[in-house]
Formats: C-alpha cells, structure tokens, sequence
C-alpha cells in the first residue's frame, strides 16, 4: 500500500491558500476549493497527490487546482495531458487542464480550465477571485464515458491560435472560443473536481 503524506492547507475568509507539495511533487503547489453547497457537499477526507509512474496521482475529496510556477506559456501554443479517472465518482465531476493562470496562491488567482465529466460533457470556464463563469460547454461522443468498471481515460487538448482556441478530446475538436475571450497567457496545470478518489495523470505537455 502507498503511504500518502497528508497536505497541510491554511484557508483565508475567503479562499484556501496554496500549499507546496514538496514531498510528493517537488516544484509542485496546490489551491483547495471547498464546496459551499449545502446539497453538494465535499467528502471526508483530505487531498493526496504525489509524482507517479511519470505523471501525477491524485484523490480528491475536495476540488483542487495543481501547477508548478515554472510551467508558463502564451502566445501560440497546444496544451494537452491525458486523464484517467480510475475509479467512479458519487456523481458527474470534471477534470482536465488549466491555462492562463496569474497568482494562484493569491486572493486575486485567475485561471481558465478544460474539463471533462464522466458523463460524456465537457466545459470550459474562468476563475477570477472567487467568481466563475462560463465560457463554453457541451457534450461529445468524442469524450470517453465510464465502463463497467467505473474507469475513463481521455486526452485532453488546448489549441491556442492568433485568433481562437480550440477545445480538443481525444482528437477531435469538440468546441472554439474566440482568443479574446479567455485568459491564455500564463501557468499551466490541471484542476480535479470534488468526489473523484482515484485520478492518473500523465504526458502534461505544451508545445508551439
């Protein structure tokens, strides 16, 4: 059995703060976000997550944001990783990629992530502070749903163009947002949703 070495996270009123995973990923930080939601509350437990096999583990009973300070790009570039979820998840949760990130261990954190959910979605929104919105979504055959055995594995992919960005599963483009809509300049990472106990990630790249 894995020993797991529990993170330490300290909150703020209004945002947890970040946490260096030093032991577990070194260079590496995370930024809890725990659910408000009486009727979608956060499960027991802590977030784990560590280096691996060559990418990344987490378990995730609370959402989490992960990213080292040096991974930054812009301009034109292709983001992408490949997620396994590898166990099933109480309902619907997403995961996938994080880009544009500015102070995200700040009260000011700003960010833009590409999820997938285990029930064939996708979505695309914007942090700024502790405020969200939208900024595309969807369903895709192109997304691999759940098998029998509660496991999904999709390649996620962000095609940033002069003028676009391209939302990419498994190959296939299943959604655009013009480039002014979004932040794309910045850190780079990945952000795992609550209730999701056994996640691999592996081959986070950038690429121009």
């Amino acid at each position: 059995m894995k020993r797991y070495l529990a993170v330490a996270v300290a909150t703020t009123l209004i945002a947890a703060a970040a946490a260096t995973l030093t032991a577990q990923a070194p260079g590496w930080k995370q930024r809890i976000d725990r659910s408000t939601s009486a009727t979608d509350p956060d499960p027991a437990g802590e977030v784990k997550f560590m280096a691996m096999a060559g990418g990344f583990h987490t378990a995730n009973p609370q959402a989490a944001i992960f990213w080292n300070p040096k991974n930054t790009t812009s301009g034109t570039y292709t983001l992408k990783a490949t997620f396994a979820q590898n166990q099933r998840s109480s309902h619907p949760n997403y995961l996938g990629l994080l880009f544009g990130g500015k102070d995200l261990d700040a009260a000011t954190q700003s960010y833009t992530y590409f999820t997938v959910a285990q029930n064939g979605t996708w979505l695309v929104k914007q942090r700024s502070g502790e405020a969200t919105k939208d900024v595309a979504r969807g369903a895709s055959p192109a997304v691999v749903q759940l098998d029998a055995t509660g496991k999904a594995t999709n390649t996620l992919e962000v095609r940033v163009a002069a003028d676009k960005v391209d939302y990419v599963v498994n190959g296939t483009v299943v959604g655009s947002s013009p480039k002014a809509a979004v932040n794309a300049d910045g850190i780079y990472g990945f952000r795992v949703n609550h209730a999701l106990p056994e996640v691999m990630i592996t081959g986070l790249s950038v690429g121009k």
